[in-house]
């Protein structure tokens, strides 16, 4: 375990400062606002009164994973059998037990720069060495095939839409990705968490390609209930047994309540409308910034502006500082994504009401003049 050189969240540094001003603009959260459907709320008072206190089987409710079954079905197109799917406490239980079915201490694993810091981190908790292939706006912050191609890694991790940037990746470019390693032996992981905010065209899912893809996804974003603290792992068939194993011995099974909650989640109607408010969001912000900061493209996904500030500045994370003391407005430093030019980016989280963003970015105009 190499735990000396896992990076602490400077996010979270900035939450706990901007929480010493009473009228800070926040965008450096990274969770939605918004309630999740009524349903849901209907759906634990029920769960809370029928005395659901108990452990689920480790695997997740059987009820849940049928509907997250259906789901793939009725949105992708695909058939996933509910016995490959494990619930988890939120996606980082699901990170974990990956990592475990895919990888040996020592294995290397396949990750861009940028991306989620918590993937290397947990890397260098199971003494993993990640392989960082940078990304940027040449490709729209997709890897490459050529790329992967240079690379000896046992298992490749992509998100998409990606935290920070929003990007997507292409049907094509998954694929082309995908096939690549199935021919290879290597274990393909899909982040999929924020699908559902996808905004001018859906996003594919791995298993469209790659029928034994590790998915990862759960209710945090989308469905609006990251303290809910689930999420969902998608495993190829022969490796059921020993993910539940795995999940046993970590956390015994996701939290009960909320699985109970969660066969409510999806609501349609309701998701429909919490998509086309961040979409609102999204247009609204990013039509405020583009002139302000350098923003490469509108994001296709999620709910981050990634934007470069180095007409300002050649640390962002000095000039983050400076903006939240100065104004009071939180945004989070790209450093906490990496080291591929990420000193010059700002992540910009539009997941407050836009009179909220509006007062923000009149602050930062006023601030830059």
């Amino acid at each position: 375990m190499r735990c000396d050189k896992m990076s602490a969240f400077i996010v979270m540094d900035i939450v706990r400062e901007a929480a010493k001003y009473p009228n800070a603009i926040h965008f450096e959260i990274g969770q939605p606002d918004l309630a999740p459907s009524p349903k849901v709320t209907e759906a634990l008072q029920k769960a809370v009164l029928d005395n659901r206190f108990s452990y689920t089987e480790s695997l997740g409710i059987q009820a849940l994973r049928e509907k997250i079954a259906d789901y793939y079905h009725r949105t992708y197109g695909v058939e996933i059998a509910p016995q490959r799917i494990l619930l988890t406490p939120g996606t980082s239980g699901a990170f974990l037990v990956a990592y475990a079915l895919t990888l040996n201490q020592g294995d290397k694993l396949g990750l861009t720069d940028p991306s989620y810091p918590c993937y290397k981190n947990f890397a260098y908790m199971m003494d993993i060495q990640p392989e960082f292939m940078p990304v940027d706006k040449q490709d729209c912050y997709q890897l490459t095939l050529e790329q992967l191609k240079k690379t000896n890694v046992r298992a490749l991790q992509i998100s998409s839409p990606a935290n920070p940037t929003g990007n997507i990746y292409t049907p094509a470019r998954l694929k082309e990705l995908n096939d690549y390693c199935i021919s290879h032996d290597i274990a393909f992981i899909s982040d999929e968490l924020y699908h559902g905010l996808v905004y001018d065209e859906n996003a594919a899912t791995a298993l469209q390609f790659n029928p034994n893809a590790y998915v990862i996804n759960g209710f945090s974003k989308y469905f609006c209930m990251p303290g809910m603290r689930l999420g969902w792992l998608i495993v190829p068939e022969n490796k059921v047994r020993e993910a539940e194993i795995i999940a046993q011995n970590i956390f015994i099974s996701a939290p009960t309540l909320s699985q109970y909650a969660a066969l409510e989640a999806f609501d349609e109607s309701y998701l429909q409308e919490v998509k086309e408010k961040f979409r609102a969001r999204r247009d609204f912000l990013y039509e405020q910034l583009k002139d302000v900061f350098t923003i490469e493209f509108k994001p296709q996904g999620a709910f981050y502006l990634w934007a470069d500030v180095s007409k300002y500045t050649d640390d962002s994370y000095e000039f983050a500082k400076k903006m939240l003391h100065e104004i009071q407005v939180a945004a989070t430093p790209g450093i906490d994504f990496g080291a591929n030019g990420t000193k010059h980016y700002l992540r910009f989280a539009y997941t407050r009401d836009i009179t909220h963003l509006r007062e923000g970015v009149e602050r930062i105009k006023h601030w830059l003049k």
